[in-house]
């Protein structure tokens, strides 16, 4: 078992002919990902490296029996791309593409709810990978393999590091969210998810100052999970008032800080680390323990 992603997941590239959409299809391939078509507008019948390519998602779905979707599509048209992934309601909609305007991401996750058929992770995300199974988006595929933990991180470079600093024990599925201010896919959601997939037995979230989506996922772990999960909170050493990284990562005053989300998190009974690699540890100890 995985969470949205499996063996029967046949992705679709929106951009797959540009050049990041051309190189992420074929590290996607190479890990295993069946990739089944690609889509851009006024491009359709060509192919890159024998993957036929679609002028529009609708079209690629019925060809293909594609069943999730990942955008590299730039900025200024992520919003139609979206929004078209959701007119053929494609079940998961994986958006890569950072930069987008946060008006516009506003506007096609409202569109996606409204539909009620299709997920979107992302956007400035680094995707989901199911290790062993299947992988969307440009997290490395060896860096890990399958195992019972679940991950749900909203940096990129720190889920690559918490894969490999815990692929002795490997990872039911991985899960970036992206740091913008709106994102499809939350820290609930992904918990959610992982307290009711059979493999995963444990959970590590790692958040980052800023907003207070660490403290909700508190509040959730308390009521709805009884699977450990350990987390780790990116900015302790922030100064206050900067924006750090991602544009979610501002504080202002108490709000925000790391150590409000740490404080929130172990009143719950997460173990929080002050490194990736205290955490790391802190999860190793938990299974073995």
């Amino acid at each position: 078992m995985t969470i949205w992603l499996d063996a029967d997941s046949r992705i679709l590239v929106q951009g797959m002919t540009g050049s990041e959409g051309t190189k992420h299809t074929r590290r996607m391939v190479a890990s295993g990902a069946q990739v089944v078509a690609g889509v851009t507008p006024g491009k359709g019948g060509q192919e890159v490296d024998g993957i036929p390519v679609f002028g529009d998602v609708g079209e690629a779905m019925a060809a293909t029996g594609a069943n999730v979707s990942v955008v590299f599509v730039p900025p200024r048209f992520a919003k139609a791309a979206v929004e078209e992934a959701v007119d053929a309601a494609i079940p998961l909609c994986v958006v890569i593409t950072e930069g987008i305007p946060v008006h516009d991401t506003a506007q096609f996750f409202q569109y996606a709810v409204n539909a009620g058929s299709t997920r979107i992770i992302g956007p400035n995300c680094p995707g989901i990978i199911s290790p062993g199974v299947s992988n969307e988006g440009i997290i490395p595929a060896d860096i890990t393999g399958p195992g019972p933990i679940g991950l749900v991180s909203k940096s990129g470079t720190l889920t690559y590091q918490m894969m490999y600093e815990l692929n002795d024990i490997g990872f039911s599925t991985c899960v970036g969210i992206g740091g913008d201010p709106i994102i499809g896919t939350t820290h609930i959601d992904c918990l959610a998810a992982f307290e009711a997939d059979p493999s995963t037995e444990a959970i590590v979230m790692i958040g980052e100052i800023g907003g207070d989506a660490e403290e909700r996922a508190a509040a959730f772990i308390a009521d709805n999970v009884t699977k450990p999960v350990v987390g780790y909170v990116a900015g302790f050493t922030a100064p206050e008032g900067k924006t750090m990284g991602h544009a979610g990562a501002i504080v202002s005053g108490s709000s925000g800080t790391a150590a409000a989300k740490k404080e929130a998190l172990e009143a719950v009974g997460v173990r929080v680390g002050q490194t990736p690699s205290e955490t790391a540890r802190l999860m190793r100890a938990l299974l073995r323990g």
